[in-house]
């Protein structure tokens, strides 16, 4: 890590920081109700109590590897982590095909374009009766609401990428003898890039807030069942420390991606610069 990352992250940790120092102080002097709003120390410690296992290790126990995340914490993140990314493959799986096609037939475009007006704004949630009606209790219903979720911000930034290429460079590629699969390969998809990427990004993070909401309702596993199960019980500690974890693998995620979109996009930041 150079000097200059070290100093971005820094920076950017200064405000938590001071969140949690204040947050820490109004505990410690009894400002705050700690039933309503446990101290960060013991969200702290109640986050760690649900990382580790549960039994204590012994050699009957397997690999220590497998018993290290055999605790409660290490289950449900896997478990949410796994519905994000299969809901979030299946809705852009099915986008960005469809996008490309509509930015680019006029023909296709008018005919898909009214119905995705009409189910865009309906917000993933609505679908929870129908998700259950249809799929029953469990991971296939958490997949579908995922998949919708993902599916319009990558839907509606393909098309806006694809039909946003700049008309100079479709003219030269026709005039260079450009056939329409070379064209479409080689200007309209490079050109479309960042704001498919940029559609992935938000489809991402689309997909975190309906895994939440779907766990809470549909299945019985995961982060957001657990932060449901905690609220049962009045464990404010243990709800908070779940919607931290939601955070920091949000967190996690979106560094990757902004990692792959800085790598894959290195010749639109060298045109820019």
């Amino acid at each position: 890590m150079n000097l200059q990352t070290m100093k971005r992250a820094l920076h950017g940790a200064l405000v938590p920081v001071a969140v949690l120092l204040i947050w820490q102080a109004m505990s410690t002097f009894g400002w705050i109700n700690p039933q309503i709003l446990p101290s960060p120390v013991a969200v702290l410690v109640k986050w760690y109590e649900y990382l580790i296992p549960m039994e204590a290790y012994t050699p009957e126990s397997g690999n220590y590897l497998l018993w290290m995340l055999s605790g409660e914490l290490p289950h449900d993140a896997w478990a949410s982590l796994s519905r994000v990314l299969g809901g979030f493959a299946i809705g852009a799986g099915l986008a960005l095909p469809l996008g490309l096609l509509m930015g680019t037939n006029k023909t296709i475009y008018k005919l898909f374009d009214p119905l995705v007006q009409v189910l865009r704004p309906i917000p993933p949630i609505a679908y929870i009766p129908l998700a259950i009606l249809w799929f029953g209790l469990g991971n296939p219903p958490a997949f579908f609401l995922i998949s919708i979720g993902s599916f319009f911000p990558v839907l509606m930034n393909t098309i806006a990428g694809v039909r946003q290429v700049d008309g100079i460079y479709i003219r030269a590629a026709r005039n260079l003898g450009a056939s329409q699969m070379t064209m479409f390969r080689r200007v309209i998809l490079p050109a479309a890039t960042p704001y498919i990427l940029a559609g992935a990004r938000i489809g991402m993070g689309t997909a975190f807030i309906v895994v939440i909401v779907a766990e809470m309702i549909a299945v019985n596993s995961g982060l957001g069942f657990r932060i449901l199960e905690a609220r049962e019980y009045f464990w404010s500690d243990k709800i908070i420390a779940g919607m931290f974890t939601i955070g920091l693998f949000g967190l996690a995620i979106d560094i990757a991606m902004n990692a792959l979109n800085n790598h894959l996009l290195q010749w639109h930041r060298g045109l820019e610069h």
